[in-house]
């Protein structure tokens, strides 16, 4: 073994096989490289997105409290209304109830009269 003798297209295999392996290498490196860059520019769009939807979704829900606030206080009033209706039906119930007896009385008495 004192001189090995190696065929030269063996060793131009050899090496550009290695070339092409450093040359695959460098290639998906660049290819993670550019996809972690990718991954972080869609995590800071999806950040965005998420402060974005929130804040439509804080305005949306404050619009709809808005809304049910006047829709209670409409019904507080509807509710007021109604008490003082009911009131007011009250007391002429017993007006007429009172003209009534009234009526029952005078028709008593006139025909006591009659008689």
């Amino acid at each position: 073994m004192d001189k090995v003798k190696l065929p030269i297209a063996l060793v131009v295999a050899m090496a550009a096989q290695l070339a092409a392996g450093v040359w695959w290498v460098s290639q998906q490196a660049a290819t993670i490289a550019s996809l972690e860059e990718t991954v972080s520019q869609l995590g800071s769009r999806m950040a965005i997105e998420d402060n974005v939807n929130l804040k439509r979704d804080v305005l949306d829900t404050k619009m709809e409290l808005q809304y049910s606030w006047s829709e209670i206080e409409e019904l507080w009033d509807e509710l007021d209304s109604l008490t003082r209706t009911i009131g007011q039906i009250t007391k002429l119930q017993q007006r007429v109830a009172i003209m009534e007896s009234e009526l029952k009385y005078i028709n008593r008495d006139h025909m006591d009269m009659t008689k």
